[in-house]
Order: C-alpha cells, then structure tokens, then sequence
C-alpha cells in the first residue's frame, strides 16, 4: 500500500473542475453543464508506479453558482474546508476566459495566506482547461505558462477534458509531485519533471 493523499481541484464556478475529476475517474463528459451544488469528495483508489494510494478528490471551493470570480472574501473560514491539510492542489481555469485566470491568481494566493506556519509546501499545479477552444483563448500558451511557473512559482498544463486530452497526464503529474520527498529550490521544476511515462490507472 502506498498511502493517501488529499487534493483539491479548484476554480471559479463553469471552467470544467467536474468534468476534469469525472473523466479521470469515469471516463464520461456531461454534455450539459449543471452546477456543483456544494464541495464533493471523491475516494478513488489510483495505482501509480506500482503502488495503490487513497486518495480524497474535493471537488469545489465554496464559491456557489453566480459568484464574481473575485468574491473570494465572501467564502467560509478556510480552517472550515479542510484545505489547510491538503497535499496538493489543482487550481482550474477556463483559457477563453481571463477573469477565470484571475480567479485562481486570487485562489493561490489565498492558499498561501492561509497555509500554517511550518507546514510543509503542497504542490499547485495550474490547469487550463477547454483546450479544445484554442481558438478563442484569451492569451498566447506560452506567455500564461512562463507567468505561472516563474512568476507563481507552480506548475502549468492545459487539458480538455471533453475529448480527455491531458486529464490522466494532470493528475499523474500531480500525484507523482506530491510523493517527492526532495524540495528542489524551484517547485515548478519539481512539477514539470513528472513529464517522462509514468504508470496511473484506477483500481
């Protein structure tokens, strides 16, 4: 047995956080999007490079359907999400949309805010999701990812989870991060290195 491992997926309400999650998980895509009522948590089992780990996937940040992607003060206590404790995050925007990229600036920012003191640096990693728009993207790829990783100091990736491009590649990047016991000086080096195949299914 591997262990567990607690990650959160989070974003402004609409950028694919739901789908993301279910298409690792299920392999499905709902082809309407209905609104996450509430935060969720899903308990797969994930076997990766040998290992089974438990994980707990949280779905949602609090923010309900309607919110300005800058409401962040309006959201509970952070001590109530149990997002102090996380190991890893998933930090979820919509690349057509800016205001959903600033949404997560504000998100990151908050987990740093609110992290305790001493305790040990969980990996972020910035997805844009809704690759399959390219087209109507509201800035160039390369810019967002030099921002995120040397401006931020997290990793980046953009996915579909539509046509579940990238979606198994995020969360094996993600949780091969969060198992590295070495604090590289660079944490956005630690996440990019995950890049080379690695084995991730579902048990």
């Amino acid at each position: 047995m591997g262990g567990s491992l607690r990650v959160a997926v989070l974003g402004a309400p609409g950028v694919g956080k739901t789908a993301i999650i279910r298409q690792f998980l299920f392999g499905d895509y709902p082809e309407c999007h209905r609104p996450t009522d509430g935060p969720r948590l899903y308990r797969p089992a994930v076997l990766l490079d040998g290992a089974v780990y438990d994980l707990s996937i949280r779905d949602g940040d609090g923010a309900g359907p309607g919110q300005s992607p800058g409401g962040l003060e309006e959201w509970p206590d952070p001590k109530d999400w149990s997002l102090q404790d996380t190991d890893a995050f998933v930090l979820v925007y919509d690349i057509c949309s800016p205001d959903s990229f600033d949404y997560v600036k504000a998100l990151r920012q908050r987990i740093a805010e609110t992290r305790p003191a001493g305790a040990p640096e969980a990996p972020i990693l910035v997805v844009g999701n809704k690759r399959d728009r390219q087209r109507l993207r509201f800035g160039p790829r390369r810019a967002l990812a030099a921002l995120v990783r040397r401006g931020w100091r997290c990793g980046y990736l953009e996915c579909s989870a539509k046509y579940n491009w990238h979606v198994l590649r995020l969360f094996r990047e993600l949780l091969r991060c969060a198992l590295v016991h070495a604090r590289p000086a660079h944490p956005a080096l630690r996440l990019q290195g995950a890049l080379h195949p690695a084995r991730c299914s579902l048990m």
